[in-house]
């Protein structure tokens, strides 16, 4: 079975946001972040070529630098959200929908 990086990728965007937010530690949030990076990066180069791992890898670490500005424009919340559906679509197209 096929681990879901969209699913991957959210919920480390989304969890290491609030673990970072909910224990003052943001190292520990950027542990959670940089976990879900390494486990959807390697599930990305095992099925996807080398350029659409790269791809949604960037995606991945531009949606985290992306959330930090659209907070002040938008709300934490709203941020993070936004980041991670975007973030997750592209990885449910670019790599999941694949058989």
């Amino acid at each position: 079975m096929r681990l879901s990086t969209a699913a991957v990728t959210a919920s480390s965007l989304i969890g290491g946001w609030q673990i970072a937010r909910r224990t003052g530690n943001r190292p520990l949030g950027g542990a959670v972040l940089a976990a879900g990076g390494v486990l959807a990066g390697r599930e990305w180069a095992r099925h996807t070529s080398p350029a659409v791992t790269a791809a949604l890898t960037a995606t991945y670490l531009g949606a985290f630098g992306l959330s930090h500005p659209l907070a002040k424009r938008i709300g934490s919340w709203p941020s993070v959200l936004t980041v991670s559906a975007v973030t997750a679509a592209a990885a449910y197209l670019a790599a999941d929908r694949r058989p």
